[in-house]
């Protein structure tokens, strides 16, 4: 890898300040952890890239669907460098549920970043989340999940309906002391490497719609050890090949309802707002990991009788890159922090855990945009090599590509942003927050966003249903960018006169529409990390 990468055999830890800043801001403790920080910082720079590039480029996961006796066994075989990183990374779920926090877990999963390995690692901390909060009585699987012993997985996509969840169709009838699940899942990813999976599925006689849905355990083997579902096929993706997707078949599973069946849409949207935080958080790493190669590429090659830094475009492309990562990850661990204080809370939740995941959809969405940008401009600025497979700078903008869709497309974020607003008032807290914030700040950019917002909300507000739907994907990038102007000032606070520039810029470019300032090009504190 060290002919394809500036950024392998370095500690990303080491070169991020920006996540110590955030860091310092949110979870002081996080001088605790150095140690493991650091640790996961070299693996990040070494293992990660040599493993997800090995998979990516020559070692898929493969579907082995029989033994040699023609038994089906449906399980996938990863390359076995996969498999011995997962078991180091695996570590990283543990904090929420050993007395640390949700900081903890999205800064390691930061620094890993690489989406299809980080996938699996999420999906099986939402299946020791739902067992932890729901179904403590399965205390044994969640062990094993937090250790790295078994995988989890969340499968909830049917081909009917894909993000439509009220449109799922596959049954649960009551069996004993369990259920049977008939039917199928069709984008089921950690299909063939699953030991237990958290599934939606609707319980005979409930009613349609996302209401009626109701959410199971179903582990890969049942009681009796028959394999307990069918994997049909893998799919052949365009990035995130270390994460094995398929397709998924139920012929009559055994399977184990979680908490109270008509409580299954709100768990369900539990655990999405965990993936979206995971997939908020990873964007903004793999916007990084581009980030770190383009700025060892600009000290290098020369163009034009000097160095590419040297360049005033290259300065303003790499300010964009800079205000795109800080305002991104300041917004990430904002929401971050939102959920670690309301994580806790049951159904019926209070006004803090719906803001939680009203700003979770602020960020999901806009952290997407930011990393498949920064991405592309990464390529842009390695010229013909960045279109090259053989380097990393263009595996990092395929990878990038899925932030937008994963866990809801920014249309699923937008709808689910209007249910949190004018269902659960929850951009009432976004105002207490934001507005004051602002408005102690004073600057004419601050004033700017502190007027966007209250504009962004009265439209909104005036609208009629089909109305605010159209304006609503637009609201949510509007709401999201004030935020990290105001979080961006804030931060300023307590790691210096850098991020208040960064906020200007920020307000600038993406609240005024205008092309940020030419102050910034002799500003080599602002662009360069």
């Amino acid at each position: 890898m060290k002919y394809q990468s500036y950024a392998y055999g370095q500690n990303h830890w080491d070169r991020d300040p920006d996540l110590h800043n955030v860091l310092r801001h949110y979870w002081p403790a996080y001088t605790d952890h150095k140690e493991q920080l650091g640790r996961f910082g070299a693996l990040a720079g070494q293992e990660v890239y040599e493993v997800a590039y090995h998979v990516d480029h020559e070692a898929p996961p493969v579907l082995v669907m029989h033994d040699l006796d023609g038994n089906r066994v449906d399980r996938v075989r990863l390359a076995p460098a996969q498999t011995a990183l997962l078991k180091e990374l695996a570590p990283m779920n543990q904090p929420p549920y050993t007395g640390s926090t949700w900081h903890h877990h999205y800064a390691l999963g930061y620094l890993v970043a690489d989406p299809g390995l980080y996938c699996i690692l999420t999906i099986t901390n939402q299946t020791a989340y739902i067992i932890h909060k729901y179904a403590p009585e399965r205390a044994e699987w969640k062990e094993k999940l937090l250790n790295g012993e078994s995988w989890g997985a969340t499968w909830m996509t049917e081909v009917q309906g894909g993000s439509d969840l009220g449109a799922n169709s596959l049954k649960a009838v009551r069996h004993g002391d369990a259920w049977r699940l008939e039917g199928e899942k069709y984008f089921t990813s950690g299909a063939g490497l699953t030991d237990v999976a958290v599934v939606t599925a609707r319980p005979e006689g409930a009613p349609a719609g996302p209401k009626g849905l109701a959410l199971f355990l179903v582990s890969r083997l049942n009681r009796v050890g028959e394999l307990n579902y069918r994997v049909r096929r893998l799919k052949d993706k365009s990035a995130t090949r270390a994460v094995p997707s398929g397709e998924v078949e139920f012929p009559g599973s055994e399977a184990f309802l979680v908490g109270k069946a008509e409580g299954g849409i709100y768990y369900t949207l539990e655990v999405l707002t965990v993936s979206r935080l995971a997939n908020a958080i990873a964007g903004i790493g793999i916007a990084r990991k581009s980030h770190l190669e383009v700025l060892e590429r600009v000290r290098r090659r020369r163009s034009f009788g000097r160095y590419l830094v040297d360049h005033p475009l290259v300065r303003r492309d790499l300010t964009d890159m800079a205000v795109r990562i800080a305002g991104g990850l300041a917004l990430g661990f904002h929401a971050v922090d939102l959920f670690e204080k309301a994580w806790n809370e049951r159904p019926p939740y209070t006004g803090r855990y719906h803001y939680a995941r009203f700003l979770s959809h602020l960020a999901k969405n806009r952290t997407a945009d930011h990393a498949a940008e920064v991405t592309r401009l990464g390529m842009e600025l390695f010229g013909g090599l960045g279109f090259l497979e053989e380097y990393a700078v263009a595996r990092w903008h395929r990878e990038a590509l899925i932030t937008p869709i994963w866990e809801g497309p920014s249309n699923i974020q937008a709808l689910d942003f209007l249910e949190a607003m004018h269902k659960k008032r929850a951009h009432e807290f976004f105002l207490a927050e934001f507005i004051p914030l602002l408005e102690s700040v004073g600057t004419p950019e601050a004033r700017a966003a502190a007027r966007v917002i209250e504009t962004t909300l009265t439209q909104l507000g005036n609208c009629n249903p089909e109305e605010a739907q159209w304006y609503a994907k637009d609201a949510v990038a509007r709401l999201a960018d004030t935020a990290q102007v105001a979080l961006l000032y804030k931060l300023a606070e307590t790691a210096g006169s850098r991020y208040a520039h960064l906020a200007t810029l920020y307000a600038h470019r993406f609240l005024n529409g205008e092309e940020y300032p030419s102050w910034a090009l002799e500003r080599s504190e602002v662009w360069s990390v």
